[in-house]
C-alpha cells in the first residue's frame, strides 16, 4: 500500500498562473469600489501613512487582484503588476521584497472600512430589484420584524510554518472568523476576527448584542446558548431563534399538538441553577424518524408560525455556505503569510469580493424571477473564465445577458433540484392540523 498523504490540502496550490483578466468585470469592480476607496485617503493620512508608489489605491487593487485572478503567489503577482493594469490602476515597476514588505506593513483597516462602506450601497442594490421573489418564510416574517439576522464563527486553517519562529510549534492555527450575515440578501452585516483560535461563541454576546438593533430576528446555533442572555436580547427588543440542547423544562400551555408537531409555552431553568428560569416556545417537528427542537422568544404563534421558525432555522445554514465558499472556493483557507496584519487583510478583502460576487448572483436571479439561493455561486465564479473566451472573440459584452443566455445554461449557474426534492408549500397556519 502506498503511504498516506500527509498535510493540509488547503496548503497545496493547483493553480501556478492566474487567470486572465476581463475589461466588463474589473469595469463592474471599479464602478463599485474606487468611489469607497478614495473615500478612505482620508482616514489613510490619519494613520500617519505617506503617499508612496504602493499607496491605498493601488494596493486595493493588488490585493483584489490576487484574488478573483486566482494569482499563486507574490512573486506572480510582482510580475502582473510590472506589465499589466490591474483594475483601476496603471502598471508600475516594483521589486517582489517591497510588495512582501507593503503586504505586512499596510492596514488591514482600510479594508474592513471599503467593505463596510460598500454595504449599504449593496442592500439599496437588492432593494432596487422586484423580479426576484423571496422564500415564503421570510416574506411572512419580513412582515414581522425589520431584519432577519444569522450569526456564527468559524476557525481558519493552520498557517504555513516557513519561519524559524512558527516551526518549533507542531500546530498554529489562524484565528477565528465570527460572522452576522443577512438572511434576506445573502450579504454580510458584520464580520469580526479572533486571534484566540479556541475562542468560545459565548465570549461574543457583548459584540452580538451591541451591533444587533432592536425589531431583529436573530438565529443562532446552540454555541450561543446562554439563558441570560436569550433574556438580555428580549429586554433590548431582539427576538430569536435556537435549537433547545437537553434540558429540563416545564410546560405551561400547549399551543398545537399533532403526530408531527408540538407547539408548546415552556419554563427552562427551573430547576438548580444560577440563571434565572426564562419563558420559551418550544416547536417540536418530526421529519423522518427525527424530532427536530427549537426554541424562540417568539411565543405567539400568530406572529411566528411554527413551521415558519423551522424553515427559517433550515436557512441558517446559509451562513456555513458562506464559510465554505469564502474558504475553499476563494482561497481563504490558503493563508498568504503567518504574520497578524497579513491575515487581517486577507480576511477583510476575501469578504469584499464575496459580496461583490453576491451582487452578480442576485442580478441574475432578478433577471430569471427566481430566488437568489438556487444561484450557484461557485458555478457563477467559474463561468467568468468562459465570458471572457466569449468576450475576447466578440461572441459577448455584457456579463449577465451572457449567464441569462439559452446557449449557456450548462454552465450550471441555476442549481438543479429534481422534482422528488422539490420541497412543498410552506404551510403559514398558527396551529397545523
Amino acid at each position: 500500500m502506498g503511504k498516506a498523504r500527509v498535510g493540509n490540502p488547503d496548503h497545496k496550490r493547483s493553480r501556478n498562473m492566474p487567470a486572465a483578466e476581463n475589461e466588463v468585470l474589473a469595469a463592474r469592480m471599479e464602478e463599485l469600489l474606487t468611489p469607497l476607496v478614495y473615500k478612505q485617503l482620508s482616514y489613510y493620512q490619519q494613520l500617519g501613512l505617506r503617499d508612496r508608489i504602493l499607496g491605498l489605491p493601488l494596493m486595493v487593487a493588488v490585493v483584489l487582484t490576487l484574488l478573483w485572478r486566482g494569482v499563486p503567489s507574490v512573486r506572480e503577482l510582482c510580475r502582473l503588476l510590472n506589465r499589466e493594469d490591474l483594475l483601476w490602476c496603471q502598471a508600475v515597476k516594483v521589486s517582489q521584497q517591497a510588495l512582501s514588505k507593503r503586504f505586512l506593513e499596510f492596514p488591514a483597516s482600510v479594508f474592513e472600512r471599503v467593505m463596510m462602506d460598500l454595504m449599504p450601497q449593496l442592500q439599496q442594490q437588492w432593494l432596487s430589484r422586484k423580479k426576484r421573489p423571496l422564500p415564503a418564510s421570510i416574506k411572512f416574517t419580513k412582515t414581522k420584524f425589520q431584519r432577519i439576522w444569522v450569526v456564527d464563527g468559524s476557525t481558519l486553517e493552520a498557517i504555513f510554518r516557513k519561519l524559524e519562529s512558527l516551526q518549533e510549534k507542531s500546530c498554529l492555527l489562524a484565528g477565528k472568523i465570527y460572522a452576522i450575515v443577512d438572511l434576506t440578501t445573502h450579504l454580510p452585516v458584520q464580520i469580526r476576527f479572533e486571534e484566540n483560535p479556541y475562542c468560545s461563541d459565548a465570549m461574543m454576546w457583548g459584540w452580538l448584542r451591541s451591533r444587533t438593533p432592536t425589531a431583529t430576528l436573530l438565529i443562532f446555533d446552540r454555541g450561543f446558548y446562554d439563558f441570560t442572555e436569550f433574556a438580555a436580547l428580549v429586554t433590548q427588543g431582539v427576538a430569536w431563534i435556537t435549537r433547545l440542547k437537553k434540558a429540563s423544562y416545564r410546560v405551561q400551555k400547549t399551543l398545537s399538538h399533532t403526530p408531527k408537531l408540538v407547539d408548546q409555552i415552556i419554563e427552562l431553568g427551573h430547576k438548580r441553577g444560577r440563571a434565572k428560569p426564562i419563558v420559551v416556545r418550544l416547536i417540536e417537528i418530526k421529519c423522518g424518524n427525527t424530532w427536530y427542537k427549537y426554541i424562540t422568544s417568539v411565543t405567539c404563534p400568530m406572529e411566528l408560525p411554527p413551521y415558519v421558525i423551522a424553515d427559517l432555522y433550515s436557512r441558517r445554514w446559509q451562513i456555513e455556505t458562506a464559510f465554505c465558499l469564502v474558504k475553499r472556493l476563494l482561497g481563504l483557507a490558503y493563508l498568504w503569510t503567518g504574520s497578524l496584519n497579513g491575515i487581517k487583510l486577507q480576511i477583510w478583502a476575501t469578504w469584499l469580493f464575496y459580496a461583490v460576487l453576491l451582487d452578480v448572483a442576485d442580478a441574475v436571479a432578478d433577471e430569471l424571477a427566481i430566488e437568489t439561493d438556487k444561484i450557484s455561486l461557485e458555478m457563477l465564479f467559474r463561468s467568468f473564465y468562459h465570458f471572457h473566451y466569449a468576450y475576447n472573440h466578440g461572441l459577448a459584452t455584457d456579463l449577465i445577458a451572457y449567464l441569462l443566455s439559452p446557449k449557456n445554461r450548462d454552465l450550471g449557474i441555476v442549481k438543479y433540484r429534481p422534482k422528488s426534492r422539490q420541497q412543498p408549500t410552506l404551510n403559514l397556519s398558527p396551529h397545523p392540523t
